[in-house]
């Protein structure tokens, strides 16, 4: 059996057209982008072209991205730099019960320095409701950060509205867009965000670099103290070959992104129908419409999500239980049980995340294994 990969929102492959941008980077062009010799220059060069790519994305000014060494990076880099430049003005900050975890853990590290978060609850589907976020900020709310969608269910949040509450109430807005980037559109004024992280591995680039979207003139204290790149912004050498391959990946899925995400939402829903009418005892969570196109989270009810993980392993099938992040830990999904999942359910949940090598062939063999790794399950876990 060919190995089949439905795990796209860990990761993703690096595209072939991203590793051709990068390696004169990582050969002759080697230079350290702050030296102002010939080598040098050439190396900015190649960051300046990425950083404009990735500015047309967001449709913001090339000066108000930021590079960093990853997503995670980009959301510490957001809220803890809010947090400190704002600190004389404020100490509340709110975001939701499903947020990834380098938002949530960043939030609760700043509880234990004297912040007050507040963890909005979301309805059935993953969503947040925008009057939640209105009735939560209070005089002293320096900061909002709601993800654009959320990793696990695929939900898409209004972050539209929200975005019109957080200005009305003089609030930044700080969205974690990691995995919307590159799949749908991020126009940063459309979204009403002052702050927006992204990382290039979700969409077909290298591990290990990202970028955050920073609004002129907000206020932020810098991560990493050090030299003066990024604009006092981000101190340490630039990742050179990294950022070239970010902004070509981005380049790329610009001119691809509303054809591929019709292409996935008709797999992700053939993936369902085949699963629903083949596997018994199974659930679909996550918003039915306001969604990630090629994100699927199913529930099978009273099997672990890792059993299923590893039966379809062993067929040469890569799927998730969940976020990659939390992966081997033994308690349910936050995201499942914030959504009013039952424990029981949501240990039986499964990710397949579908992606730009995925076909209709693909997805028909993937549903065909599964009923080969549940049945057993299920008659194991009935006698």
């Amino acid at each position: 059996m060919e190995a089949i990969y439905m795990d796209h929102n860990a990761t993703t492959p690096l595209r072939a057209e991203v590793r051709e941008a990068m390696s004169p980077y990582l050969n002759e062009v080697f230079g350290n982008a702050s030296s102002i010799h010939t080598c040098g220059r050439a190396a900015a060069k190649g960051i300046n072209r990425a950083r404009e790519q990735v500015a047309e994305a967001l449709g913001c000014r090339p000066e108000e991205v930021v590079f960093t060494g990853g997503g995670t990076e980009a959301d510490n880099q957001a809220i803890k730099g809010v947090a400190c430049a704002l600190r004389e003005k404020g100490n509340h900050i709110i975001t939701t019960q499903i947020e990834h975890h380098a938002v949530l853990h960043t939030c609760q590290y700043l509880e234990m320095q004297g912040f007050q978060v507040t963890y909005l609850p979301v309805d059935e589907y993953g969503m947040v409701d925008p009057h939640n976020v209105r009735r939560a900020i209070n005089d002293h709310t320096i900061l909002i950060s709601v993800m654009h969608a959320n990793n696990e269910v695929g939900t898409v949040q209004p972050l539209a509205e929200i975005g019109r509450i957080a200005r009305e109430k003089d609030v930044l807005l700080h969205t974690d867009a990691i995995q919307t980037f590159g799949k749908l559109p991020t126009r940063v004024d459309e979204l009403g965000v002052d702050l927006l992280s992204l990382s290039a591995h979700k969409l077909y680039g290298p591990k290990g670099v990202g970028a955050l979207y920073v609004r002129q003139g907000t206020r932020l204290d810098p991560l990493l103290h050090g030299g003066h790149h990024e604009r006092n912004r981000r101190a340490g050498t630039e990742n050179v070959a990294g950022i070239v391959g970010l902004g070509r990946a981005v380049e790329l899925a610009l001119t691809e992104m509303e054809e591929e995400a019709g292409r996935l939402a008709s797999l992700r829903e053939r993936l369902w129908d085949g699963i629903a009418a083949n596997v018994e005892g199974v659930q679909r969570h996550g918003h039915p419409t306001q969604a990630l196109p090629g994100t699927l989270n199913a529930c099978f009810e009273y099997i672990e999500g890792e059993s299923i993980v590893l039966g379809l392993d062993m067929k040469g099938i890569a799927v998730s239980s969940g976020s990659a992040c939390t992966s081997g830990a033994l308690d349910p999904s936050h995201v499942l049980l914030a959504m009013g999942l039952e424990p029981g359910i949501a240990q039986g949940a499964v990710r397949f995340s579908l992606g730009r090598e995925n076909t209709v062939e693909q997805v028909e063999t993937v549903v065909a294994a599964l009923q080969g790794v549940i049945k057993p399950l299920q008659v194991m876990m009935a006698s």
